[in-house]
């Protein structure tokens, strides 16, 4: 596997919980969510994004709403539900767990050469 095919497995593997801690502060449209994950260094297409926010729609973590004049033309809205909501929470749990157990190897192994 090479080191670009290794960042794309990472970064698929943290997208989920990334959209979802995007549109928990506020609704946010989705171009709007990509600059979000743009200034975390989790670069998208909308080709990416927009599939990953209707699948979290219909798995009932998102609600979307059509809003009229906020820009040339209507933009869907997404928002966390209930469940997005403990989803996203249980999520970050885990991904500490593991950033923590990760970060104490590396510290472990070639020491904090950040």
């Amino acid at each position: 596997m090479t080191d670009t095919n290794w960042q794309e497995q990472l970064r698929r593997g943290t997208l989920e919980l990334a959209v979802l801690l995007s549109v928990a502060p506020a609704p946010s449209y989705g171009l709007e969510i990509i600059r979000h994950l743009e200034f975390a260094d989790l670069v998208l297409t909308e080709g990416t994004i927009y599939p990953l926010l209707a699948r979290l729609e219909r798995d009932g973590l998102l609600d979307a709403r059509w809003v009229e004049g906020q820009g040339p033309r209507a933009r869907k809205y997404y928002q966390l539900t209930p469940s997005g909501r403990a989803r996203m929470k249980k999520m970050a749990q885990e991904f500490r767990a593991i950033a923590h157990g990760m970060e104490e190897m590396i510290a472990t192994v070639i020491g904090d050469e950040r």
